[in-house]
């Protein structure tokens, strides 16, 4: 039967001596020797005794090694499940339960907070640090380079990645072997890969973006990646000239526009660069065009359905669109009340359909009906329009999602936390612009009666709870929320009221 992930992403450069990373101390490691690493790091994790379909919970920092469990795991059959590095103790301990991992991989400085969670979901726990030290690799170093990939289906699951939910409880989305392949190789024809192209990659690895787009398009064509452990600008306008691909957040890309060294000269090697996660303004695309002669290509995917449309590599980049449906994607607006499309132009909530839409919720079976029609359209949440040349538009988000820096912030989380501080009535956590992360949550409380909550205690709590991108940048008190006529909080109020709060930031 074989293993179509592990044989068409990572098995095709077996033998290859040609680079695959360029790592940040200088050294490049080649296709060839990444498998070997991977292969070893398979049959430690054989030795474990995980069988295929185990579950692996990864919270580790960025590392050639990091990758290579990735490899490792589509090799053994086991299901990967990337994990936020800003996690708290308190957050991964609902990942590990829910998701009933075999194995939790950590760096060192979490083993003591992560030892008795692992312990109580009976699940085993080994280390791996950002310099590739740690208990898993001293057991994958007296392991052989070769491991025969476990049979697999294109059906069978490869990857959990958690979203958070309205209701404050995160959501594992399932998505499998065909889901990432068929992806990634969608996006090396539309991006036109190949295996000369150097993609500078500085995004976290445990995210769609970084990983199964970015990563996964590379290992599709055989390409390499400058592999930085984070963006720093430094490093992207020294490295930049060595590469001929880019991808990133907005984030990085006002960055660069903000530091007098960006200059023309240091693109004049590049050929594309591609812009995610967040929506990308219009005037940042246009400084970027004016200074470098690049125009950027903005694309529109998400966690349960990696990437849905893309602006053509061909034609017209559409500033302030998110171009069209890939190939074998299906795309249509629909009346949110109805679910019946709209015409052109009209806006409504986005489904789509195709290879790359995974294949529901783990152990909620409520929630993936509620949002995989039995057509197999998955109802996105966001809202947008299709205009009349075909190019789509996100306008706004369902579910009041926060994009802020790349990340998903899901405000029910944070108000549920803030709801349970003393002084507290309620709360309302909403998204307002900022120049650098595009948007970022500002909390709204309102006092229970006759009394002051301590908004600098209520802070110092929300810092050791939540990861370091869902802290709210600012906590305001008001005497009430404004509601509407059904009781419910009108958070476009407060948006609006809000908008300019950090427009000098």
């Amino acid at each position: 039967m074989g293993n179509p992930l592990y044989d068409r992403l990572f098995g095709i450069h077996a033998g290859k001596d040609t680079p695959f990373l360029h790592l940040p101390d200088g050294q490049t490691l080649t296709h060839a020797g990444f498998l070997d690493m991977a292969a070893r790091i398979a049959n430690a994790l054989t030795g474990l005794e995980l069988e295929p379909g185990d579950r692996v919970a990864v919270q580790v920092e960025k590392s050639a090694e990091a990758l290579a469990l990735y490899a490792a795991c589509a090799q053994a059959g086991l299901i990967f499940l990337p994990l936020n590095t800003g996690y708290t103790a308190r957050e991964l301990s609902y990942f590990i339960e829910n998701s009933g991992a075999s194995l939790v991989v950590c760096d060192a400085a979490s083993e003591t907070a992560l030892t008795a969670i692992a312990q109580n979901n009976r699940a085993r726990l080994e280390t791996l640090n950002a310099d590739g030290s740690g208990s898993l690799m001293r057991r994958a170093l007296g392991m052989l380079p070769a491991f025969e990939p476990a049979n697999r289906s294109e059906d069978d699951l490869a990857a959990f990645l958690y979203t958070s939910g309205t209701t404050g409880r995160s959501k594992g989305a399932m998505l499998t072997q065909a889901n990432l392949l068929s992806n990634a190789e969608t996006l090396v024809q539309e991006w036109r890969f190949t295996d000369r192209d150097v993609l500078l990659h500085a995004l976290p690895i445990f995210h769609t973006h970084g990983l199964f787009v970015a990563t996964n398009v590379i290992l599709a064509s055989g390409g390499s990646m400058i592999f930085l452990p984070k963006f720093d600008l430094d490093d992207m306008l020294r490295l930049m000239p060595q590469a001929t691909t880019m991808m990133g957040v907005p984030t990085f890309y006002t960055r660069l526009l903000g530091d007098n060294r960006f200059i023309r000269e240091l693109s004049q090697d590049m050929r594309l660069f591609i812009s995610g996660s967040a929506p990308l303004l219009a005037d940042t695309h246009s400084e970027f065009e004016a200074r470098t002669g690049h125009r950027i290509l903005e694309r529109y995917g998400m966690t349960e359905t990696n990437m849905n449309t893309s602006n053509p590599y061909d034609g017209e980049r559409r500033a302030g669109t998110v171009g069209f449906p890939l190939p074998d994607v299906e795309l249509k607006v629909t009346d949110p009340e109805t679910g019946a499309t709209l015409p052109d132009g009209e806006i409504g909530i986005i489904e789509v359909r195709g290879p790359n839409v995974f294949q529901g919720y783990w152990k909620m079976p409520e929630k993936t009906a509620a949002e995989l029609r039995e057509d197999g359209f998955f109802i996105t949440g966001d809202l947008g329009r299709i205009d009349e040349d075909g190019y789509v538009h996100i306008v706004g988000r369902g579910k009041d999602l926060i994009i802020s820096g790349g990340y998903n912030i899901y405000p029910k989380e944070i108000e549920l936390l803030l709801d349970e501080q003393p002084g507290v009535l309620e709360s309302a956590v909403i998204g307002v612009p900022h120049p650098d992360f595009g948007e970022t949550p500002v909390g709204i409380l309102v006092p229970a009666p006759g009394q002051a909550p301590d908004l600098d205690a209520i802070m110092r709590t929300v810092l050791g709870s939540l990861a370091r991108f869902k802290h709210p940048r600012q906590l305001i008190l008001l005497d009430e929320l404004p509601r509407n006529t059904m009781g419910k909080v009108q958070k476009n109020t407060l948006r609006e009221t809000y908008k300019e709060l950090f427009a000098t930031a």
